[in-house]
């Protein structure tokens, strides 16, 4: 195999065969091929894309470069769910424990920040203590006795896509359909499940900010699982604005932990259970998606959804005693109040500026090594179409020093708009697809 040959055809439009698929990745994966040379392929690929064939054999390559997790004795649905990124989307962080206390196993493997956006791994290791990096024996054994499991990719499992996952992230090739489906499938098809569900982001803050794209996406995944017998469902939501209010990695945890209490924002409670409803139903323990809220809504109010996320923080080695007292929480040094500089409607609530403000902050990565502080960020308490006044709080920023609140502020400026008059903002939930079709739901804010 000559890698160069292989940039070369795919820079020049051509496309890549199975076994040279499957031999670079397992090269790459074994560090027998450099990152430079990766790179330039993976940025071909950026510009060329890849078949159904070729995304297809990407991710099995990546799933045969480790092991999958094994519940063939589990007698439980397996069912997870997967968000395409976003910011302020804490809903793992929710649904994990509340479609566990309800008979469903959740295997959940996840990622960390990437671009723009923040990952489930960065905000569960805010909490002192909390372990992601299981290994395969540990997962299975966790989810057999709790019904769930939340970790990260490991030496064991899919290690070529943590690897890839990472390179993208460091090289700006992560808006590609094939590479975003494959690098999903490959984890989740890993975890042996059943069913899943998938949170297509839509907008300005999304990956892929076009509705034609963001439906080819959801197919491509629905295809791949369709491929290997996990049926999924995908739902296209709102990301022209961050998900509830909390933006930042422990702030998350917080608004998550809230929500779990029977509080909340509207629009996280509103995502978190239809998403939830779709996973209750394909793990057949409920007979419709009303019947799944109900449930939803039961668990919580009885505090077993609560309960259930101490479990998790527990066995995974956390300070379980946070999920009472949130206050425990890293907690940034310095924060302020960011105010309205004049009287208007909110026509704007970037989430891409506010994401790329965090990592300006400190709470993301700029590259692979970068190490991540949990406690910055922001608390954005308006939404586009809200009308203000002149000195009105439109949210909290939280910075580890005084310079960063000076960044904080000038991130803000940029990403809030206040006019005169209302700008249209999308559907909270929009559309619905799954191996049938595309259904539009067009479902405001609640």
């Amino acid at each position: 195999m000559i890698v160069p040959r292989l940039i070369e055809r795919k820079r020049d439009g051509g496309r890549l065969e199975v076994d040279e698929i499957r031999e670079l990745v397992q090269a790459y994966a074994h560090d027998k091929v450099p990152e430079y040379q990766l790179a330039a392929l993976l940025m071909a690929i950026y510009f060329k894309g890849l078949d159904r064939d070729e995304m297809d054999a990407l991710m099995e390559a990546m799933l045969e470069s480790g092991k999958k997790l094994d519940f063939s004795r589990l007698p439980l649905p397996r069912i997870d769910k997967h968000s395409t990124g976003g910011v302020g989307d804490k809903t793992s962080l929710i649904l994990a424990p509340v479609i566990a206390s309800l008979g469903v196993a959740v295997p959940m493997m996840s990622g960390r920040g990437l671009g723009h956006t923040g990952g489930t791994l960065d905000k569960l290791e805010s909490i002192p203590g909390f372990r992601t990096a299981l290994s395969l024996e540990e997962a299975q054994a966790q989810v057999a006795r709790i019904g769930c499991a939340m970790l990260s990719q490991t030496d064991e499992i899919v290690p070529a896509d943590r690897k890839l996952y990472a390179l993208r992230d460091a090289t700006a090739t992560v808006e590609v359909i094939p590479l975003i489906a494959s690098s999903i499938m490959s984890k989740k098809i890993a975890e042996s499940l059943t069913g899943l569900v998938i949170d297509v982001k839509r907008g300005s803050g999304s990956f892929l900010p076009e509705l034609d794209d963001e439906i080819e996406l959801a197919r491509a995944i629905i295809d791949l699982g369709s491929r290997h017998g996990c049926p999924v469902i995908a739902l296209l939501t709102a990301m022209d604005r961050p998900l509830g209010e909390a933006c930042g990695n422990a702030l998350e945890v917080v608004e998550a932990i809230d929500v779990l209490r029977g509080g909340g924002p509207l629009d996280l409670i509103e995502v978190t259970l239809a998403l939830g409803a779709e996973m209750l139903v394909l793990g057949a323990v409920a007979t419709s998606r009303e019947a799944a809220r109900e449930m939803m809504h039961d668990a919580i109010a009885s505090g077993r959804a609560l309960a259930k996320l101490e479990e998790i923080v527990a066995a995974q080695g956390g300070d379980a005693s946070v999920v009472r007292q949130p206050a425990k929480l890293p907690r940034a040094r310095h924060e302020t109040g960011y105010l309205a500089k004049r009287t208007g409607i909110v026509q704007r609530v970037d989430p891409r500026t506010i994401g790329y403000g965090i990592i300006a902050l400190g709470g993301g990565r700029t590259t692979m090594e970068d190490t991540v502080d949990p406690s910055v960020g922001f608390v954005v308490s308006v939404k586009p179409g809200v009308k203000v006044e002149s000195g009105h709080k439109l949210g909290t920023i939280h910075a580890r020093n005084k310079e960063g609140l000076t960044t904080g502020a000038s991130v803000l400026d940029d990403a809030i708009l206040i006019g005169d008059s209302a700008v249209a903002a999308l559907p909270l939930i929009s559309h619905r697809v799954t191996a049938r079709g595309v259904e539009v739901v067009d479902q405001g804010e609640p």
